[in-house]
């Protein structure tokens, strides 16, 4: 009987071939276990520069377009917020801003609902509050009025002389 030598052979060619790991768990598994990896490094990215921003945060003015940018998600946040800097500092109620915004379909609840979540979302970046509620009515801040580059003085007088 003689014994071919292609049985050594193909165990040291598979030895230098190995599997690459997608090939071993699979390539969706593999994928996402990537992507998991990275999704941890932006985060931690994210919290350095929320760190950087909490330093410097006294020193540096915020601007409308910033603002906007970090607590809106869509056009009814915006527009909540226009609503608000355009009620002044006694605010609007939240069935009011809901009765303005009907072609969003939005109600009283959801609307205190975005607020509350445009509040958190700016608190999570720069510790500062978009609305506040005085009374039933919700009132933008003396930061936001500062952003939106008026004063809340200014903003009552063009409300007043409407």
């Amino acid at each position: 009987m003689e014994v071919s030598g292609d049985g050594v052979q193909n165990r040291e060619k598979q030895a230098a071939t190995r599997r690459s790991q997608s090939e071993r768990v699979g390539r969706l598994k593999y994928m996402l276990e990537v992507l998991k990896r990275i999704e941890a490094r932006l985060g931690s990215f994210d919290r350095r520069l929320n760190r950087i921003e909490q330093c410097w945060i006294h020193s540096m003015s915020f601007d409308r377009a910033y603002v906007e940018e970090a607590v809106c998600r869509d056009e009814v946040d915006s527009e909540i917020l226009s609503l608000l800097f355009e009620a002044g500092s006694p605010g609007m109620l939240p069935k009011d801003v809901a009765l303005r915004l009907v072609r969003f379909r939005t109600r009283r609840f959801q609307v205190s609902r975005r607020i509350q979540r445009m509040n958190k979302r700016l608190s999570e970046k720069i510790d500062r509050c978009v609305a506040e509620q005085r009374g039933w009515h919700w009132a933008m801040t003396s930061f936001c009025y500062e952003s939106w580059g008026k004063s809340a003085r200014e903003v009552e007088e063009e409300v007043n002389a409407r």
